[in-house]
């Protein structure tokens, strides 16, 4: 299984992107797996973002309101749409598939970078 992230770049403060995630050589990213975003600013721990679970979405308390996910299960693609981008979310972003009972997936990370 790969995941493949991309997306990531430069945008001023209240700007917007789109992350997107891409997986191969896996069958289903739908229920009952789980799919989400970490990420990870310099110096700092690997934090939670947002999440899609068999059957709820989970957003961390510092991006909700603002970023949105999604998963395409037959573009097999993950998505997080972020919005009114503060210089805080600048980091390293990560996708991740968690199978049902099963393995966790990585992907290679995209950098996004928030100027003030």
């Amino acid at each position: 299984v790969q995941l493949q992230a991309s997306g990531g770049g430069l945008v001023q403060a209240g700007g917007s992107l789109t992350l997107s995630c891409a997986a191969s050589g896996t069958g289903n990213i739908g229920r009952p797996h789980t799919v989400g975003w970490y990420r990870q600013a310099p110096g700092k721990q690997r934090e939670m973002v947002a999440m899609i679970t068999a059957d709820d979405k989970n957003y961390a308390d510092y991006v909700k309101g603002r970023f949105t996910i999604s998963r395409d299960i037959r573009a097999k693609t993950i998505l997080l749409q972020m919005n009114s981008l503060e210089p805080e979310d600048t980091a390293v972003y990560y996708c991740y598939l968690n199978k049902w009972k099963g393995p966790v997936y990585w992907g290679q990370g995209t950098q996004v970078t928030v100027s003030s």
